[in-house]
C-alpha cells in the first residue's frame, strides 16, 4: 500500500514539473508584419495637402438686358473644364436664346430662365497684390458698398450677397480682391452679339486670423449703356 502511494506521489511531481516548464517556454508564433502606409490609398488617414488646392469658381451666373428683344448665344472658353451649367452648356455653348429687356431668356425648346449659371475648374492662380482685409462681421456692409461699385444692380447685389455671406461672416477676417485679369484671361466669354457693356465681378477671398496690410484695390465704376451683360462669381483659396 505504501509503495502504492509513493509511486502515485511520484507521478503527480513528474506532471508538475513539466506543466512549469511548458508555461515558461515561448510560443512559437509567427512574427506579424507591420501595415505599409507608404501608399496614399493604403494610409489610415488622409495627410493634410501640401499646397493650396487650385481655385474652383462658385456660382458665376450671367443676365443679360438687351434693349429690345434679342437673340443672344454665348460660350465659354476655359483653361481648365466646366463642372456643372444650367441650363446645359452645349459643345457650342448656349446657343441661339431669345432675351427679353428684363432679362427673360428663352432657349429654344421654350424653358424660360432669369440667368445662365456655371462652375468649374480653372488652372489659375488669383492675385492678391491688391484687394481689402474685412472683419467678418463687416462684410455684409462692405460687399453691400462695393458690389455696386463694380457695376452691379440692386438684385444683383442681394444676391451676390446671400450666397456668399454664410460663408464669410463667421471668419476672424476676409482676405478679398476683385480680380480681374488673372480671372477674365482664363475664363473667357464669347458673345453673340457682343455687348456694349460688360461687366464681370469675380471675388477671390480667404479666411485669415488676423488683420493683413494690403494695399487698396482701386475700383473703377462702369456706366451700364446700351446691351449690357453682368456676370459675378468667387472663389475660396485655401
Amino acid at each position: 500500500m505504501i509503495k502504492r502511494l509513493l509511486i502515485l506521489l511520484l507521478a503527480v511531481l513528474c506532471l508538475s514539473t513539466v506543466a512549469c516548464n511548458t508555461a515558461e517556454e515561448p510560443l512559437d508564433v509567427m512574427p506579424t508584419e507591420e501595415p505599409l502606409i507608404d501608399s496614399p490609398t493604403e494610409r489610415p488617414f488622409d495627410a493634410p495637402p501640401t499646397e493650396e488646392p487650385l481655385p474652383a469658381p462658385e456660382k458665376p451666373i450671367l443676365y443679360f438686358y438687351p434693349e429690345e428683344d434679342t437673340i443672344v448665344s454665348a460660350k465659354l472658353e476655359l483653361n481648365g473644364q466646366l463642372t456643372c451649367t444650367y441650363p446645359e452648356h452645349g459643345t457650342d455653348g448656349w446657343e441661339n436664346y431669345l432675351v427679353k429687356p428684363d432679362g427673360t431668356l428663352i432657349s429654344q425648346d421654350g424653358g424660360e430662365y432669369y440667368a445662365l449659371y456655371w462652375e468649374g475648374e480653372i488652372e489659375a492662380s488669383m492675385d492678391f497684390t491688391k484687394g481689402f482685409c474685412v472683419e467678418g462681421s463687416q462684410t455684409a456692409d462692405f460687399l453691400a458698398e462695393m458690389l455696386p461699385r463694380l457695376g452691379l444692380n440692386a438684385r444683383e447685389v442681394n444676391e451676390f450677397i446671400i450666397y456668399w455671406l454664410p460663408q464669410m461672416q463667421g471668419n476672424a477676417y476676409n482676405l478679398i480682391s476683385f480680380q480681374t485679369d488673372a480671372y477674365t484671361d482664363n475664363a473667357k466669354l464669347i458673345l453673340s452679339p457682343e455687348p456694349d457693356t460688360l461687366i464681370r465681378v469675380f471675388m477671390a477671398w480667404k479666411a485669415v486670423d488676423q488683420p493683413i496690410g494690403i494695399e487698396p484695390q482701386t475700383i473703377a465704376t462702369p456706366e451700364r449703356i446700351g446691351f449690357t451683360v453682368v456676370e459675378w462669381g468667387g472663389c475660396k483659396v485655401g
